[in-house]
């Protein structure tokens, strides 16, 4: 009732403003001593009343839509997943879900396409995040997919319809109205810059650019929408967490205690792990034009949680900060498994079950057919690597070798030569070095400095970027290559020299006196075995 009561709250606000309108438009034009002004403020009252009217009438409700990014999986090909979800539907006392797909996201959700503002039921989808199955072990998952049921056998995906509607209606309102309101402004900008440009032809000074009150009345007319959106979300709070409290309750008696409260912990660890190695593995190649192996772009996660598993451990430990908001319709995180903890004890242990990736009959071909539709056609169109180690030495060198085009060219604009590495030692052995420097790109405090001071600041970027020159040249010939670790950054194997003869020839290099005699002897084709690591920042 609250959220119905709260639906038509917002048709009300929208007739209030609308009457508002009619009746400050019906005044002036009642009283003729306002003439053309009159006019103008009905026109514009009609301009405002349209978004308004659109908002409130002709926008129609969303439609559940298959997710973009979502993998279908029929019962044909996972017989096993959909024989737990059709298990846990029996025991949360709800109907099935009609559709199950498997996403790249944290996550875990229930739709229902309802009818009648919830009353009538409708179709039924479940999406289960990849990296859940990857992270979690089948109790957990089960917990997990327990509590989304739950939100089914308390019709909260039914009756949800009307909060979705009402949200729906006053974001849409209001997105609209600041949208025009947006139009207005930039159109206004656009006719001062085309006023000041013919301005400053004339040779006349140029004004700071002013839109004046240009879309005011759009912004005043969505402030009311914007009151109403914040004290419905404020209005419905207490019964959005009171439905994740009761699903919570519904895993924990379905899942036990444990396992519920350790998917609660596990799920913002593995959030943060993914997106992580989303960054940092993943999409390592994506700029150099590499994709990992088939069906390792989501897949490799499961190398990542293995490796750092004592490093996520303590995160489980700990919760996330998170801000109490009036408008946030979660509880947190950590107040939702301190009253799964109290529960009395059931006797299911945690840790127990298997890996929730065996529920796929085949996760790899899963993994690979999840890339096909959720990657983007000019991510699909990449090379993909052989492996992981391919994928990471590859992409280093791409980078390092990349980092080294400031060097090179300033070394072409200085010397006319074709800024290899060997160009670069016969600048530095030339004594233009400094030259070279100069023609660096600088920070603000580099570039007004002069003397000793413009060498003291410079030097690190010159160091920089010389190792960077002489690690794609050490990679060249053979001499290093980058090693692939998922504990760590990536790694810089040097075949012969050692980490401190390369440092030591590198600062040679960039002293008062130069001198590239160490960096030669660093290229040197030794033949040696050995060498040291030195972690490299992905």
């Amino acid at each position: 009732m609250r959220a119905l009561v709260l639906l038509l709250g917002f048709y009300l606000v929208g007739l209030a403003l609308l009457g508002a309108l009619a009746a400050a438009d019906w005044w002036l034009v009642a009283d003729s001593g306002h003439g053309l002004a009159a006019l103008k403020v009905v026109f514009l009252s009609l301009v405002v009343g349209v978004p308004i009217v659109q908002g409130m009438f002709a926008v129609r409700g969303p439609r559940l839509e298959p997710p973009a990014d979502g993998l279908r999986v029929e019962e044909s090909q996972e017989p096993r997943l959909w024989a737990a979800v059709r298990r846990l539907a029996e025991q949360t006392g709800t109907r099935a879900p009609d559709e199950i797909y498997l996403v790249p996201r944290v996550n875990a959700a229930v739709y229902e396409k309802s009818r009648l503002l919830g009353l009538v039921t409708g179709r039924r989808v479940l999406l289960i995040g990849m990296p859940l199955l990857s992270g979690l072990d089948e109790d957990q998952l089960v917990s997990v997919l327990a509590h989304e049921f739950g939100h089914y056998s308390n019709a909260d995906t039914r009756l949800g319809a009307i909060n979705r509607r009402g949200f729906e209606q006053v974001s849409r309102t209001v997105s609209t109205l600041l949208r025009r309101s947006a139009a207005k402004v930039d159109d206004e900008r656009m006719k001062a810059e085309e006023k000041q440009a013919r301005r400053v032809a004339k040779g006349k000074t140029a004004r700071q650019i002013d839109t004046g009150s240009a879309g005011l009345s759009y912004r005043l007319a969505a402030k009311p929408f914007i009151w109403y959106g914040k004290f419905y979300v404020r209005s419905m709070r207490g019964t959005m967490r009171r439905q994740e409290y009761a699903a919570d309750l519904t895993a924990a008696r379905i899942a036990g205690r444990a396992a519920t409260a350790s998917a609660l912990r596990e799920i913002p660890v593995l959030d943060a792990a993914f997106g992580f190695y989303l960054h940092a593995y993943a999409g390592l190649g994506a700029n150099a034009g590499l994709l990992p192996p088939q069906g390792e772009v989501y897949g490799g996660l499961r190398h990542l949680l293995k490796a750092r598993s004592a490093e996520l451990r303590e995160l489980r430990e700990t919760f996330p900060d998170e801000e109490p908001s009036a408008y946030d319709t979660h509880p947190p995180t950590a107040d939702r498994v301190a009253r799964i903890e109290r529960l009395p004890d059931d006797g299911h242990a945690a840790g127990t079950a298997g890996p929730a990736l065996g529920l796929l009959a085949d996760p790899a071909a899963a993994f690979a057919a999840l890339e096909h539709v959720s990657l983007t056609p000019e991510a699909l169109t990449m090379r993909r690597t052989a492996d992981w180690a391919q994928l990471v030495h590859e992409s280093m060198t791409t980078y390092a070798d990349g980092a080294t085009q400031p060097l090179r060219q300033a070394v072409r604009e200085v010397t006319g030569a074709d800024g290899s590495f060997d160009a670069v030692l016969a600048a530095i052995d030339g004594g233009a070095l400094w030259q070279v420097a100069d023609r660096l790109p600088k920070s603000a405090q580099a570039a007004a400095a002069t003397g000793r001071a413009a060498r003291e600041l410079v030097r690190p970027r010159l160091h920089d970027l010389l190792r960077d020159l002489t690690v794609t040249e050490l990679i060249a010939r053979g001499g290093a290559h980058f090693e692939l670790s998922w504990s760590d950054s990536a790694l810089l194997r040097l075949h012969g020299a050692s980490e401190e003869q390369l440092t030591r020839a590198l600062d040679a290099a960039v002293a008062d006196v130069p001198d590239t005699t160490g960096l030669r002897q660093v290229l040197e084709p030794a033949g040696a075995t050995g060498g040291t690591r030195e972690r490299e920042t992905i």
